[in-house]
């Protein structure tokens, strides 16, 4: 580490628990000095409450240059809902549409990711954890389905590449997910550990592929899946190997990578035991959504501040950003995103 590493944030982003931060809220996060936070439904009442609280967190952490992250995919990932927020269809809808025609594909997801981006950066959210880059397969589990673009890696990766692109021209950071790709997989995370038994020669032909076409991107996300034919031992989010040897190694992603929710049930272990072990095995930030204040303080207690390698990576990351025009008026864009959504006849398939 460097000498002045003291001066950088944690590689930590924590969840709240509500649309207000309480007392303990506002001194554990004082203390914890995090990089950054992500917001649920639980956190999004109002746009004016959304701008308050975002600016409760800043003063609780002391300074206004925090992250604030979401999960903004459309479909049933979607945290801002009806009737403030319109109601998108899911990726796979998308990737119907570029199916059946590219050029309608592409135009309407950089119209949809250009009005999405311009509400989320005027509400004073920087990073949208979008978008899924897995393979949609109807027989995996539900955990992905309809999340996922398509089953086939060329339109995933372009339909990935569409959307990553337009947010970082419209001010806001995406996040790639969920390396090395895990649309296999069979039960969902969030519930039990998945175990994927797929050859490693169908995964290099099938599944890596279109994170290693998004290798440039800014940030990806692991997952907590089990990998046989990469380490049968770890998840991807505690393995050195998939981190190290195939998302750095053979991906060639070189972006700030995140582990997926510590707090997902797919990991056994202490939190901090857990956020120490994710950033052993080559995370540069952990992220702990439960809004649980006693494992949030008990994490940035063993955390040092964010080392050089990371840093540098989120430094690079942010340069890739171009701020969004404040002339941008999303109404025209909105309007011709609904009619082409109106020639969709998505009935949904996983």
């Amino acid at each position: 580490m460097s000498e002045n590493n003291g001066n950088r944030p944690k590689p930590i982003i924590f969840g709240c628990s509500g649309t207000r931060l309480d007392s303990i809220e506002r001194s554990v996060f004082r203390d914890a000095d995090p990089l950054g936070f992500i917001l649920f439904k639980r956190n999004c009442e109002s746009r004016e409450q959304i701008r308050y609280l975002i600016k409760e967190l800043q003063h609780a952490v002391g300074r206004d240059s925090i992250e604030i992250a979401i999960d903004e995919e459309g479909g049933r990932v979607s945290r801002l809902q009806p009737p403030l927020w319109p109601k998108y269809p899911p990726a796979r809808a998308f990737g119907q549409m570029y199916e059946r025609d590219p050029e309608w594909g592409a135009e309407a997801i950089k119209l949809y990711s250009r009005v999405l981006a311009c509400e989320l950066v005027n509400l004073g959210i920087t990073i949208n954890c979008a978008p899924v880059v897995d393979l949609f397969s109807p027989d995996s589990s539900p955990a992905i389905g309809d999340r996922a673009f398509s089953p086939r890696p060329a339109i995933v990766a372009a339909l990935a590449r569409a959307q990553a692109e337009t947010f970082l021209a419209n001010g806001l950071l995406p996040v790639i997910k969920h390396m090395p790709g895990h649309g296999k997989l069979k039960v969902d995370p969030h519930h039990m550990l998945p175990i994927i038994d797929t050859p490693r020669a169908e995964l290099e032909g099938q599944d890596f592929v279109p994170f290693e076409l998004l290798k440039d991107l800014p940030l990806g996300m692991n997952s907590h899946a089990v990998f046989d034919a990469l380490d049968p031992d770890y998840p991807a989010s505690l393995s050195p190997t998939i981190n190290n040897d195939i998302i750095r190694g053979a991906l060639g992603f070189d972006g700030l990578l995140l582990s997926d929710d510590l707090t997902m049930k797919a990991l056994k272990g202490f939190p901090a035991e857990l956020a120490q072990r994710a950033l052993h095995a080559g995370n540069d930030v952990v992220v702990h959504c439960s809004g649980d204040t006693s494992e949030m303080e008990a994490i940035s207690r063993v955390m040092e501040p964010m080392n050089d390698k990371s840093w540098a990576r989120w430094i690079h990351a942010k340069a890739m950003v171009t701020p969004l025009n404040p002339a941008y008026a999303p109404a025209e864009d909105a309007a011709r995103l609904d009619v082409l959504l109106g020639g969709l006849a998505y009935e949904g398939d996983g």
